[in-house]
């Protein structure tokens, strides 16, 4: 609140209480004449008015509360924003910081999280014979913090946390097989994943499909543990600019000629080959998707050779892909769900991903009652 309403409320409350408690003390010293029988001599249809004291429990209840009243604003931090913090303190991240209705929401996040984060150490890594993941989770958890509350962190602590996520993967891959774990991960996927990715985990057109054996950014337990926690942006560059229309269609040609749906099209020769010279310009498409056109993990280049399409695979697409580029981003979790979290929507992305290459029926059909989770790379294709 700014300081403007801030004040402007204080005014109003204390002239409310001033003017209240002015009226109060005038009626108790305001003594009106009575005549023998006690009444005032005011009478209306039969009832005649008496002039009594007003009851003590009713004044102590009045002046305690206004009392109260005052107090709590000295404890609190209603008055003077930025000036005073008033006297009340919470615990937020271990730490003892002024009462606000943000800090407080904090602190109840952290006493709920509290809960879920035992049940999960006693009750789910326990049981997956992946308790060894609790030792990593704490050092990881004080690496975090470290990393919030630091202006100038070091310069090697990214690299440690990114270190500590890795050690997690293979207490991922023994949750990816507890039933528990896949139920609870199910969930929080239904939660935060499914918007983009669909209840069924398949993807749509810019989002991919997780059930399947293809990955921009690897489908191994500790790349997907990477890209929940610091989330993915990826880029297509627009070639319109740089290869003309011509250029564009004779690259788009050639790239159908390298995917799994080529038999479909008619495909004209000659700007395939007009196409795969400029496809292995050193600075143009080779240079993220590979000399074969298979791609490149670390780029988070899709493969082109087969039949899986992010944004699609027909002709018209290809090139529109080509002209204007594609952009996409894939959220980072760390800070919305935790590590813990964040290591159950792992297990349940690498339950569902095609590791065998096969249909995947037999993983989704595992976990239909408890429905798809996480989340892949959003990245162009």
């Amino acid at each position: 609140m700014t300081f403007f309403w801030s004040s402007w409320i204080t005014l109003i409350s204390f002239g409310c209480w001033a003017f209240i408690l002015g009226v109060l003390l005038f009626v108790l010293k305001y003594k009106p004449e009575v005549e023998e029988d006690g009444t005032t001599g005011h009478e209306y249809d039969g009832i005649r008015e008496y002039d009594k004291p007003l009851p003590k429990w009713w004044l102590v209840i009045f002046f305690g509360s206004i009392v109260w009243g005052v107090v709590y604003w000295v404890f609190f931090p209603a008055m003077l924003p930025g000036n005073w913090n008033g006297l009340a303190t919470i615990k937020v991240d271990g730490e003892d910081v002024p009462w606000t209705s943000k800090n407080e929401l904090f602190s109840e996040l952290e006493s709920n999280n509290k809960v879920f984060t035992d049940n999960f150490e006693k009750n789910i890594l326990v049981k997956a014979d992946a308790a060894g993941a609790t030792a990593t989770l704490a050092t990881l958890n004080e690496l975090q913090a470290t990393m919030r509350r630091s202006d100038n962190p070091p310069a090697d602590l990214q690299a440690q946390i990114d270190e500590k996520v890795t050690e997690l993967a293979p207490y991922v891959e023994k949750l990816s097989e507890n039933p528990n774990a896949l139920k609870v991960g199910s969930r929080l996927f239904l939660q935060n994943c499914a918007v983009c990715h669909g209840s069924n985990a398949k993807g749509a057109p810019g989002y991919p499909n997780l059930t399947d054996n293809d990955w921009l950014y690897g489908g191994k337990a500790g790349n997907i543990l990477t890209t929940l926690h610091n989330g993915r942006v990826g880029g297509m560059a627009a070639w319109r600019d740089q290869l003309g229309e011509d250029g564009i269609r004779a690259v788009a040609e050639y790239v159908l000629s390298l995917s799994g749906n080529q038999n479909d099209y008619d495909l004209d020769q000659t700007k395939v080959a007009q196409g795969k010279v400029i496809f292995h310009e050193p600075t143009n498409c080779v240079l993220c998707h590979g000399p074969d056109g298979k791609g490149m993990i670390s780029a988070g280049a899709p493969n082109l050779t087969d039949n899986i399409w992010l944004y699609g695979g027909d002709r018209e697409t290809i090139r529109e892909t080509l002209r204007y580029g594609r952009a996409g981003v894939m959220p980072q979790w760390e800070t919305k769900l935790g590590n813990e979290r964040i290591m159950l929507l792992a297990a349940y992305v690498y339950s569902l991903s095609d590791k065998t290459g096969k249909a995947p029926e037999t993983a989704m059909a595992n976990t239909a009652a408890t429905q798809p989770v996480a989340t892949k790379e959003a990245t162009a294709n």
